[in-house]
């Protein structure tokens, strides 16, 4: 375990991590575990997908309108494909 401080922290950092483990480890473990709470957000890859899923998911549904042939952007009928199809979420 000291041969992983020696390389992935400086003398100093890791003395101070093995005397904190030694004397307190219930607040060591807490203080770990409360910054790989913090920290996992930001690595997993879960965060990305749910942002992606809440970007096409609109948060106010349209209302049903009447085609009138002047919206092009309106389907005419629900199963008509037009617009974000989430193509990439079914290849999931």
């Amino acid at each position: 375990m000291s041969v992983l401080f020696v390389f992935l922290f400086p003398a100093g950092v890791g003395a101070f991590l093995k005397n904190a483990w030694n004397k307190e480890p219930v607040i060591f473990a807490s203080c770990a575990i409360g910054l790989i709470g913090v920290a996992l957000p930001f690595i997993s890859p879960i965060t990305k997908y749910t942002g992606m899923i809440n970007e096409a998911v609109p948060y106010n549904y349209p209302v049903p309108v009447r085609d009138d042939g002047n919206m092009p952007d309106v389907p005419a009928h629900p199963c008509e494909t037009k617009g974000n199809r989430l193509e990439w979420l079914k290849k999931l």
